[in-house]
């Protein structure tokens, strides 16, 4: 069966979730999950939840905030650890037998020049193609949105972040 490419996008709250839940439903059937988060790190409730029910996470174990936030010695060696992520995916689709794989917030990797975007390309265009693929962020340039299979647009219309709230563990982390 020929695996798809999903893109969860936009600037609303969601992106992850709706591949959490894609994850979840994958697991429910026994399929072979790899969750990798890029830009991200802590271990938040949804990956705590996806490690319990078997799904492997590859995940920063650096904390870097915002990118608008980082002076360049940070971003060096963010985009040295983005690269790192990579690598790990790569050796994980070598190693085990994976039917679906979620690249959480990858496009926001690529648009903030933490991951080349040749190297994000090339890994989209060469992937094997029985793999279902979930691509979330912002900002997908027009040969993503061509070749994607599925595009879920999520929009914000209010945000408590606009308010100067946080993000609260258990509802945003």
């Amino acid at each position: 069966m020929a695996g798809l490419l999903h893109l969860y996008i936009g600037d609303g709250k969601g992106k992850t979730t709706a591949a959490v839940g894609l994850s979840v439903r994958a697991r429910g059937r026994d399929k072979t999950v790899v969750f990798a988060q890029f830009l991200k790190s802590g271990i938040t409730g949804e990956l705590r939840s996806l490690e319990q029910l078997g799904v492997r996470v590859i995940r920063s174990t650096v904390s870097f905030g915002f990118t608008y936030q980082m002076d360049e010695q940070t971003k060096t060696v963010c985009r040295n650890e983005q690269h790192h992520i990579m690598n790990r995916i790569a050796e994980s689709l070598k190693d085990e037998s994976v039917d679906l794989l979620i690249l959480d917030e990858i496009l926001d990797a690529v648009n903030s020049g933490m991951l080349e975007e040749q190297t994000f390309r090339s890994f989209v265009e060469n992937r094997d193609p029985a793999l279902e693929v979930a691509l979330t962020g912002r900002g997908p340039g027009p040969w993503l949105l061509e070749i994607a299979d599925y595009v879920s647009e999520i929009k914000k219309i209010k945000h408590p972040f606009d308010k100067g709230i946080q993000a609260r563990t258990g509802i945003e982390k």
